[in-house]
């Protein structure tokens, strides 16, 4: 019998934990993506890594739209203990379907254009939702939002810039009835919080450029005026 299933033993370690624990899988939206345009992937999993170096060390986040939570684990990776909401349940059953591994995370369905949680958090973020709330909504949901934060709660949004909407797919603009510049994201988030810092990126690269060369925006909030 060979001491090894591969050239290599260390690598004995993956064939272990696959027969113990079994493969990991893909969500709904993340099989799409790896089959339509794997490279969309990269860009996602960049925008997460901004929200986890921002919020290291924080003991309770909030993910608010988390589709199928496919990137949730690299925030939870950086904190203590992530609560992800969607309001579509197909995504929280899914999930709460998945095995919980190394980096459990809590999944409730919840509107945030209705109200606030009940709880509050440290942090709190939401990855390309902003563009799906009609402005009509928008400040019941950002206000949700910072009313869901402490007193000294950092907030997180990230959304595809207005300017590049003319070079977007059918498929990336669907449901995009709200997307911004970067002054119009600054003003937006000015009226809940303190004070407002925007990014620009692209692919995957966050910088401080020229907004409106930017692909995506993140901006960075910090003091709920909600308290």
């Amino acid at each position: 019998m060979p001491t090894s299933r591969t050239k290599e033993p260390q690598y004995d370690v993956v064939f272990d934990i696959a027969q113990n624990e079994g493969l990991q899988t893909f969500g709904l939206m993340s099989s799409f993506t790896w089959r339509d345009d794997p490279r969309r992937l990269g860009f996602m999993l960049a925008r997460y890594k901004f929200v986890a170096r921002m919020m290291t060390g924080m003991p309770r986040v909030l993910e608010v739209g988390c589709a199928d939570g496919f990137a949730t684990r690299v925030v939870r990776q950086a904190v203590g203990h992530v609560v992800a909401t969607d309001f579509d349940p197909v995504f929280i059953q899914q999930n709460l379907a998945q095995p919980a591994g190394r980096w459990p995370v809590e999944y409730r369905v919840h509107n945030m254009a209705a109200g606030p949680l009940a709880e509050e958090f440290d942090g709190a973020y939401a990855l390309d939702v902003l563009e799906h709330i009609p402005a009509a909504e928008e400040d019941a949901f950002l206000g949700n939002i910072a009313r869901s934060l402490a007193p000294r709660g950092v907030c997180i949004i990230g959304m595809p810039s207005l300017n590049s909407q003319s070079y977007a797919s059918p498929g990336s603009k669907a449901g995009h009835v709200n997307c911004k510049d970067e002054p119009g994201l600054r003003a937006t988030m000015g009226r809940h919080f303190h004070n407002v810092f925007v990014f620009s990126m692209n692919d995957e690269v966050v910088h401080t450029g020229f907004t409106p060369m930017a692909h995506y925006l993140l901006a960075l909030a910090c003091g709920p005026k909600s308290h």
